[in-house]
């Protein structure tokens, strides 16, 4: 039997019974499997696509990511805001997959569909279709993370649905980058420009079939304040003096400027550093290796805590990185290949954790403030992550524009100098200062005494 629980305002809908099945965890993660097939092949190979295929000067796309980001600062917490604001008998967040997974899927097919027009005429093209999916993208992922502390209320849980996400992201994130070079030649049969849209074709079917089926298995359980809409006045009170979700969303930022650098770089190092570009797939493809660190990630925590495990997996990242280094300057596939599965491992830490500590910050904001805001304060993990991915691409677009990047020629030495800084040093510099921020960050010790309290004014009421 179920049993709800009313509380006042400020406070939450509890259901006690949560009866939550596998067919429910799997249903939430594949919405991460389709964002990350989906971003995936946006982050990993659109500034490739449009250097070496599009046409486009690797300059103008570092303007073109730039100004997407100041997009992004004005666009994430408009959706935060949206889903405070929504109140269906679907829930707060679910209704966003349902709403927008097409036209998230239209445009992201429209970007990868190489217009017949002249230089000036293809950089508009790729500014309209790139701001579409960057904020379309925003409002189908904030809901994947805003929809994890709605899920349950039970932190044991929640790294429960956390893991699944994660391994299911991961899985999505090791096919697409595994698949998109393979698949270009073989379905473009010579034609990259061809190659590229009948994939893209195909990552969008799929993305938006399972961002369909997170909304049809999943139920969001934890009501804030009796479905009442926060004003954007009382949504910010759930960020006042709430440090925890201030470390994490930096951290998230540095982070991703490493990791975007290195992904989107990855073709360009072993085209032209390595002279084998059928590397790139291999090495991007290792990220699979990192399952094996996921699948124990809710083990590790039992014993480390959210905090130690989570230093472990940026350490991991920081020290692969200079074995990278090494191993670049060598052209030692074996070490850059030992160095690549070690940053994998240390990103399935990050990546796994992150969901669950961004839903500890929703609950930190309800016991400092007495505002329980989901959307807002998760919707920063999605600006965070983007203007991180934006800087990444902003590094890596005006370094190889000043080192003189030609696409598809023999690269000075300049150039590839350039291509490893992106590879190497620049994701190394953004995980050490996440490693940093880590040591700022005391929430597992606080735990037990906010869920106690927060259990207390839930009982009380």
């Amino acid at each position: 039997m179920k049993m709800t629980q009313t509380l006042p305002a400020g406070s939450a809908t509890l259901t006690n019974a949560e009866n939550i099945t596998n067919k429910e965890r799997l249903s939430y993660g594949a919405s991460d499997f389709a964002c990350n097939i989906a971003n995936g092949m946006v982050g990993t190979y659109l500034m490739y696509y449009y250097t070496d295929v599009f046409g486009l000067a690797a300059g103008a796309i570092g303007t073109l990511f730039f100004i997407a980001r100041i997009v992004d600062a004005i666009s994430g917490p408009t959706w935060g805001i949206m889903i405070d604001r929504t109140h269906t008998r679907w829930g707060k967040s679910r209704p966003f997959f349902l709403w927008f997974s097409i036209p998230y899927a239209i445009f992201f097919i429209l970007a990868f569909t190489a217009v017949p027009l002249g230089p000036i005429g293809k950089l508009v093209w790729a500014y309209v279709t790139y701001i579409a999916i960057d904020i379309l993208y925003l409002g189908i992922n904030i809901p994947i993370t805003s929809m994890l502390p709605s899920l349950t209320a039970s932190p044991q849980e929640r790294v429960r649905f956390s893991t699944v996400r994660q391994v299911l992201a991961t899985a999505g994130a090791t096919l697409i980058s595994i698949m998109v070079l393979p698949a270009v030649s073989l379905l473009g049969q010579g034609n990259d420009k061809k190659g590229f849209l009948v994939t893209a074709i195909l990552v969008a079917i799929v993305t938006a079939f399972l961002l369909l089926l997170t909304f049809k298995n999943t139920r969001e359980r934890v009501h804030p304040r009796h479905q009442e809409k926060l004003s954007l006045k009382e949504s910010a009170r759930a960020l006042k003096g709430n440090w925890p979700w201030m470390i994490i969303s930096l951290m998230y930022f540095f982070f991703w400027i490493g990791m975007q650098t290195k992904l989107q770089v990855t073709v360009y190092f072993f085209k032209y550093n390595m002279h084998n570009a059928d590397l790139a797939s291999f090495m991007l493809g290792l990220q699979a290796l990192s399952l094996v660190v996921i699948v124990f990630t809710p083990f590790l925590t039992r014993h480390f805590g959210k905090k130690g495990t989570m230093v472990i997996g940026l350490g991991l990242c920081v020290v692969s990185q200079l074995i990278l280094g090494i191993g670049a300057k060598m052209m030692n596939v074996p070490i850059l290949a030992g160095a690549t599965i070690l940053g994998y491992f240390g990103n399935g830490f990050f990546a796994g954790l992150l969901p669950v500590m961004l839903a500890d910050t929703v609950d930190y904001g309800e016991w400092k403030n007495g505002v329980r805001a989901e959307g807002l304060v998760t919707s920063f993990s999605g600006i965070a992550s983007n203007l991180g991915m934006g800087m990444g691409g902003v590094v890596t677009g005006f370094l190889l524009s000043m080192n003189g990047y030609v696409a598809n020629h023999a690269q000075t030495a300049q150039a590839l100098n350039a291509i490893e800084m992106n590879f190497v040093w620049v994701p190394f510099i953004g995980f050490g200062i996440g490693l940093i921020l880590m040591y700022f960050y005391k929430f597992d010790k606080m735990q037990p005494q906010i869920e106690a309290d927060l259990k207390e004014r839930h009982a009380a009421a």
